[in-house]
């Protein structure tokens, strides 16, 4: 299991790529994916059903008894079965529902592929931890993939609901589990379920309460209903996938998963019974009166998920047998109908029931292939859907002997709900394929038959299913088992004249009513007054914490920037002096210096600062700025700390440097519009966190109870991190977590940078330059530093963008307009060209030419050497870095375009999935996440030792320098064409 989860994730990974050469095709190949997972774990069914079930477990966080446990019993293999082969069927469907140009398609497959996998991963875990991962995973991927339409705000709405929804059950869910794991002692949930702690404990009910709070939430229930219907603006293979057969089980799983051991705990069958019911009436009334065809399955999935719901909340064999039937009829033929609307929308372009007419005729196989399902659905004979509702309805009246009032309960609710499903199965078939009077024929685009093959499947399942139950019967009765007593009830079309039968009857006839006479029944809804709406509730929850948000920000945070400022750093240096006086120790003797030197950059940092306060200037302030940086570099040295110091001079320069980007587009001198009020105040407040930061020295010197540590890392980094450079092995190794949340911030921060400035997406990497007709490209050209003789720039680069910033200088065709009277001068660099003749500078491109490549290999020296001598991913990154700040000053945004012709934010992916993939890494070899390890070859007088941490430290460099090339783009590049769009516009408007 744990290798077919590997397997899943690695296809996913791969699957973009794949998309991108073979296009939608290759949808047909990752459908080979669940379908043999598939087929793997029907060869699983002997032992699954058997007395010993298979189980898999890889030791993960032994502190926290944790394992990568996982185990395929009944249970999980029935729903193992649910979800790769609808996930295959839908996939393989996705072959012909999407064409090669579909934005976003290789993304889409990927999360796809993924939930399927994160599915199997769910239902087969054993480790309730490890479980609820999946769990929250499911959650992230139905966000994702809700949200595919990027540029509809009613996608990312749905997205962003469901998340908020089904995370905030998650969050109590979680809550319910840990409780649960200290008051078992164990996170199997196996032993668990097995051995659960006092039933009638408030605590364990409590808890029990918590965790149902994750399956109410996830399955749609009453009152987090209103989440599906909005999540039909996702793709229809998403609706028929996740909607249907996968996510919104995930909750009716629980719920199976834990009645046999905690449906005695007083409440259970109270909740979930009440909220099946409610459930189930409020998606059925509801469904009758949509027009759009997705959203009248959406109200009618959330009926049938309060069906299930009230179906297994008794926790008795016959009832399991009967509940678990009816979950593998409503996965199949829910699925085939999303697939079917799926297939209209395509063809005919509308889902509107009021605008489509004649569907039936013009495709008979479609209609046919829905009306079976349809008809499962309503649970008409001989389909499983009627199979699943005779079993259902016996196992109910049974049930009122044992428990009398939510016998009852459940028992009208089914039957009345079975009502309203009936009459919305007419509707949706009548809606979907009858030709109606009043509306013209719909013509539709005729799409390949082999879109009908999923839906064709699926509805040939319910059919044979249904003659045949019996074939069934022998993989759901291992479940019902599992209560502790066999199942009397056993499933099969005719069980004679029974009582259910006549409500069966009843239900067809009187639901058939209501479909004929849905004129009235639709004016007579109209009428009623509007019951309380779960979704404007949500909706009115969002805008209350909105409004909160904003009532505080402008009490808190208020006059700007230095506003903001106040307000935090006087909350810090209060907290501070508060801790300070609540009994922290101070030092006993403090010496001033080690060295005179010392006190000289000290002074010398103090002008600095000062001098940056009082000068009006912006650029000598930042300079000023810089310089007390500077000095922190010659303090690390003094210290005797070159690691430290290469890293503080990289940092402060490529500061610099931003600064200086973006002090472009302000005034030169500060303070020129807004003359700045309280300067004392803010005085104060500068001179109290400098004085709070030096207590917080004191303090943490005098609060040490221990022996230092610092003695024995040199040891520890040679012997455990197999390094010689302290520093840099307690960045890779031993102290990784911090450096893991490090790098996540600095990708979070370029991503926050970028979506400031880029509308669409990150820009700037397909600037490049190459002259058309030649067959030369500009690169071969200028290593060779040909003289000139004509306009170097392409039509399409002059007609992109131009260049404002001083380096950059005029844009490329007022450049070849002037340059082509005295074509003399040689480029040194790939777009010196573009540049005109005042704002070039031959020093620094011949600089910027020789310099280059060097740095880049001395930024690789330092990454690889790092572990043994001052350097590090860190520091090599910051070089590299600072290598394209170069090429960008000398040649603008086309020099930085053709020096880094890739998109900076697979720069960031690649780094993170190279540091995250060492820390995952580990536990294929039975080691803990981050733990790393080395090897050594020797080969006569040639030694070599590579680490792990090494590949980790790659990712850090390519986070760096990804960083740093996305801020270039940003900061640079992008602010040098708004500022070019501006000039013309001026002198558009002055023309």
């Amino acid at each position: 299991m744990i290798v077919l989860l590997a397997m899943f994730g690695a296809l996913a990974l791969a699957t973009p790529l794949l998309v991108k050469v073979m296009g939608r095709w290759a949808f047909a190949v990752l459908a080979a994916m669940p379908g043999a997972a598939a087929i793997w774990t029907a060869l699983q069914a002997p032992a699954a059903l058997g007395d010993h079930p298979p189980t898999v477990s890889v030791e993960w966080i032994p502190v926290l008894g944790m394992d990568l446990s996982f185990r395929m019993d009944a249970l999980a293999w029935v729903m193992a079965m649910l979800v790769l082969i609808v996930g295959a069927l839908v996939l393989l469907y996705c072959t012909w529902y999407f064409s090669d140009d579909e934005p976003g398609l290789g993304r889409f497959a990927a999360f796809l592929l993924a939930f399927a996998g994160v599915m199997f991963g769910l239902v087969t875990a054993d480790d309730i931890i490890v479980m609820f991962i999946f769990w929250e995973a499911t959650s992230v991927l139905s966000y994702l993939l809700i949200g595919h339409y990027t540029a509809r705000r009613e996608s990312r709405g749905a997205a962003l609901q469901a998340l908020l929804v089904t995370t905030t059950g998650g969050l109590a869910m979680f809550v319910g589990i840990v409780i649960l794991v200290a008051q078992t002692g164990t996170t199997s949930l196996t032993q668990i379920v097995a051995s659960p702690p006092s039933l009638t404990d408030p605590l364990t009910i409590s808890t029990v309460m918590l965790v149902l709070a994750g399956a109410v939430s996830k399955s749609a229930l009453v009152p987090f209903h209103f989440w599906l219907p909005a999540a039909m603006a996702a793709p229809t293979p998403v609706s028929a996938y996740l909607h249907a057969a996968a996510m919104v089980k995930a909750g009716i799983y629980l719920i199976a998963r834990f009645a046999p051991g905690f449906a005695d705990v007083p409440g259970w069958r109270g909740v979930l019974v009440t909220l099946g019911v409610a459930t189930m009436l409020v998606g059925g009334w509801r469904s009758l009166r949509q027009t759009d065809l997705k959203l009248l399955l959406a109200y009618g999935t959330i009926s049938q998920l309060g069906f299930l719901t009230l179906v297994l909340a008794f926790g008795e064999p016959n009832i399991a047998l009967a509940g678990l039937t009816l979950l593998v009829g409503h996965a199949a033929f829910k699925a085939t109908l999303f697939l079917t609307v799926g297939i209209i929308d395509h063809d005919a372009g509308t889902r509107d029931l009021r605008e489509l007419s004649g569907i039936g005729r013009a495709r008979p196989a479609l209609a046919v292939i829905a009306i079976l399902a349809a008809a499962s659905m309503a649970g008409i004979p001989p389909l499983l859907g009627f199979v699943a509702k005779e079993a259902v309805l016996t196992s109910l009246i049974e049930q009122l002997a044992l428990t009398p009032l939510w016998g009852w309960v459940a028992l009208v609710g089914a039957v009345v709900g079975s009502i309203f499903t009936v009459a919305y199965s007419a509707r949706f078939v009548w809606g979907a394929f009858a030709s109606k009077p009043k509306v013209a024929s719909t013509k539709i685009h005729r799409s390949s038959a082999a879109i009908l093959v999923a839906p064709a499947l699926l509805s040939v399942f319910g059919v044979a299913t249904g003659l045949a139950p019996r074939i069934l019967e022998p993989y759901l009765e291992p479940y019902a088992e599992s209560y502790g007593e066999e199942p009397t009830y056993h499933l099969a079309l005719w069980h004679g004249f029974e009582p259910a039968l006549w409500l069966t009857i009843a239900v067809i006839v009187v639901g058939t009513a209501m479909f004929v006479w849905r004129g009235p029944l639709l004016r007579m809804q109209g009428r009623l007054p509007r019951v309380p709406d779960a979704s404007r509730g949500y909706t009115a929850s969002i805008r209350a914490i909105n409004w909160a948000g904003l009532v505080t920000s402008r009490a808190l945070q208020r006059r700007g920037l230095p506003g903001y400022l106040a307000m935090i750093l006087g909350v810090f240096v209060f907290s501070v002096v508060a801790s300070a006086i609540a009994g922290a120790d101070l030092v006993g003797s403090i010496v001033p210096w080690d060295y005179p030197t010392q006190a000289v950059v000290a002074a010398f940092m103090i002008v600095a600062a000062i001098a940056s306060a009082m000068v009006r200037q912006r650029f000598t302030a930042v300079l000023l700025v810089g310089m007390v940086g500077y000095g922190m570099v010659a303090l690390f040295g003094m210290h005797g700390a070159p690691d430290l110091a290469l890293t503080q001079a990289l940092v402060e320069t490529v500061t610099l440097v931003v600064f200086v980007l973006v002090l472009r587009r302000l005034p030169h001198r500060i303070a020129e519009r807004n003359v700045p009020r309280r300067r004392l105040l803010r005085a104060g407040i500068g001179i109290a966190v400098g004085l709070a930061m030096a207590l917080v020295a004191v303090v943490a010197l005098g609060s040490r109870t221990a022996d230092s540590i610092s003695a024995e890392l040199p040891e520890m980094a040679l012997n455990e991190g197999h390094g010689q450079n302290v520093v840099n092995v307690l960045l890779v190794d031993i102290r990784a977590w911090d450096t893991m949340g490090e790098i996540s911030m600095l990708v979070a921060v370029a991503t926050g940078v970028a979506s400031l400035l880029f509308v669409t997406g990150r820009e700037g990497s397909e600037e490049r330059l190459a002259r058309p007709g030649s067959g030369i490209s500009l690169r071969r050209r200028a290593a060779t530093a040909e003289v000139v003789t004509e306009p170097a720039v392409p039509d399409a680069v002059t007609s992109i963008e131009t260049a404002s910033f001083s380096v950059v200088g005029e844009s490329p065709a007022d450049f070849s307009a002037g340059e082509n009277k005295a074509p003399t001068r040689r480029s040194w660099l790939l777009a010196g060209r573009t540049l005109s003749a005042s704002n070039r500078s031959i020093l620094l491109e011949v600089l910027v030419r020789f310099l280059f490549h060097p740095a880049m290999v001395v930024s690789v020296y330092l990454l690889f050497a790092g572990h043994n001598a001052p350097g590090g991913g860190f520091a090599g990154g910051l070089l590299a870095g600072l290598a394209l700040l170069a090429r960008y000053l000398a040649g603008g945004r086309y020099e930085l375009g053709e020096a880094a012709p890739i998109d900076a934010g697979k720069l960031l992916g690649t780094g993170i999935l190279f540091a995250a993939g060492t820390a995952a890494g580990a536990l294929a070899f039975g080691m803990e996440v981050l733990e790393s390890t080395w090897f050594e070859y020797s080969w006569g007088p040639l030694h070599l030792s590579a680490g792990t941490s090494t590949l980790f430290d790659i990712g850090v460099y390519l986070v760096v320098l990804g960083v740093s090339l996305d801020i270039l783009r940003s900061l640079g590049a992008q602010v040098d064409r708004h500022q070019q769009d501006r000039d013309s516009t001026e002198e558009e408007a002055r023309a």
